[in-house]
């Protein structure tokens, strides 16, 4: 009996972090701390069929920053990529991770009342 709900603590307990979790890119992160200047990679000299190069960046892990290496992403055909950089806002430093945008207008499609219309103003 103790078997049984030690083992359905541990399933709950792990569908509740699970389900609980955001993915970091959708996380806006806002620190006091500036990330570090960039480090030199080597960009790859081939391409990728169906790939873009994402730059490595400074990610932060909730104590300090942590360099995430340079990666192949796959491409996404009619949306237009924006990779994750840091911006300073009034002091503080806003981290937005990588997107894909259909339209092209910069607004997230989350945020966009007409995230199709290429032609908007």
């Amino acid at each position: 009996m103790n078997l049984k709900k030690t083992l359905l603590g541990i399933l709950m307990a792990s569908s509740f972090g699970a389900i609980a979790l955001p993915a970091q890119s959708a996380v806006d992160v806002v620190v006091g701390v500036a990330p570090p200047p960039l480090r030199y990679e080597r960009v790859p000299t081939y391409e990728r069929r169906g790939f873009i190069w994402e730059q490595g960046y400074w990610r932060w892990n909730g104590r300090r920053h942590v360099w995430v290496a340079g990666h192949w992403e796959r491409h996404r055909p009619g949306y237009t990529y924006y990779a994750p950089r840091w911006e300073e806002r009034d002091g503080r430093w806003a981290f937005q991770g990588r997107r894909w945008d259909r339209d092209g207008d910069g607004v997230p499609d989350r945020y966009d009342r007409r995230p199709n219309n290429p032609y908007r103003s």
